[in-house]
């Protein structure tokens, strides 16, 4: 059995306030205290933070989700980051389960910015050194980062849930063909057939789904929509909406970020099919709603707390990563 404890006078882990949990999960993992941090608010409404143990010569992890209200945690991440840094940590690193702004990865429109790329910028001049995030919606978001990012998949996590499940006559969906490949990959690990739905984009909120890209979906009664996020569950509903007209009895939607903004998760309630939502705890999970399906979140922290520790002994990080497969090295 592998030890994953790392030296514990070594490190220091913090959590800002997004999302504590999924930061003890993390310690937990390793083996090391999830240090304090000290919050304080003044009367203008400016934020001040302190860490609660000595960073010198050491290595941070500073954990935050950029989930609602996000530029709130967001700002907080770049101050925790800023501390580290400044009071002479060896290496600090930004870990961001749910990094929101990859939505954000192109100018459509006129004067507008990428968002993604000014929030890299932004924790590079925070201080981070080295930033690890989850499955981002857009892939080349990667590239914008100018210093070392890890960015770590879920997938195992699904195909261990779902291998013990009756998957004949089912198929895997992906919501376009943008996201084509991850969807393929998820179906590899089972043999299962693939389609990609032919959507467009209306406005953050509204979509339009006209049919499926490469296969007849009616000889198929189950459907796995294979998925980076559910935010508004806008084209999620739709898909699954046209999966049902289309005879497809068994509708199950996953997702690596279940946001469920709004009325998102009673929007999916509202077709039969599903009989479950499956998702993972890079964002807190949503309150008790009493929904006709089962929502299932698997933990990952240990996902991250892998990548930690095969940092810190200087392993492969291969296996983990999101966008392209490795076969993992044989224990000795």
């Amino acid at each position: 059995m592998i030890d994953h404890q790392i030296n514990a006078q070594d490190v220091r882990i913090f959590s800002g306030r997004s999302h504590p949990a999924f930061a003890q999960g993390i310690a937990d993992y390793l083996g090391v205290p999830l240090e304090k941090s000290h919050f304080r608010r003044f009367s203008n409404d400016c934020q001040e933070v302190q860490l609660g143990a000595s960073v010198r010569s050491r290595t941070v992890f500073i954990v935050q989700s950029l989930v609602k209200p996000v530029c709130e945690h967001l700002l907080e991440l770049f101050i925790m980051l800023d501390i580290a840094h400044s009071a002479g940590a060896r290496s600090v690193h930004a870990v961001i389960p749910y990094y929101s702004f990859a939505r954000s990865d192109k100018k459509d429109s006129p004067r507008i910015s990428i968002i993604a790329r000014l929030v890299a910028d932004l924790l590079v001049t925070s201080g981070s050194t080295h930033v690890m995030t989850m499955t981002l919606h857009s892939p080349q978001v990667q590239g914008f980062f100018s210093v070392p990012t890890d960015v770590l998949t879920a997938r195992p996590e699904f195909g261990l849930y779902f291998q013990e499940r009756d998957l004949s006559k089912t198929v895997v969906v992906s919501p376009d063909m943008g996201h084509a490949k991850p969807a393929a990959q998820f179906a590899d690990m089972f043999k299962l057939p693939v389609i990609a739905a032919n959507k467009e984009r209306i406005s953050d909120t509204n979509v339009r789904v006209t049919g499926f890209s490469g296969r007849q979906v009616r000889k198929y009664q189950r459907a796995l929509v294979y998925d980076d996020e559910i935010s508004t569950g806008g084209s999620m509903v739709e898909i699954c909406k046209l999966l049902a007209k289309n005879g497809v009895q068994e509708i199950t939607p996953i997702c690596t970020h279940g946001v469920f903004s709004g009325k998102a998760l009673e929007r999916l309630g509202e077709i039969p099919q599903i009989g479950e939502v499956v998702t993972t705890d890079t964002v807190p999970p949503p309150a008790a709603k009493k929904t006709p399906y089962r929502l299932t979140v698997l933990p990952v922290a240990q996902i991250f707390g892998e990548a930690i520790w095969r940092n810190q002994t200087r392993q492969s990080l291969g296996g983990l990563f999101s966008y392209w497969k490795e076969t993992e090295p044989e224990a000795s």
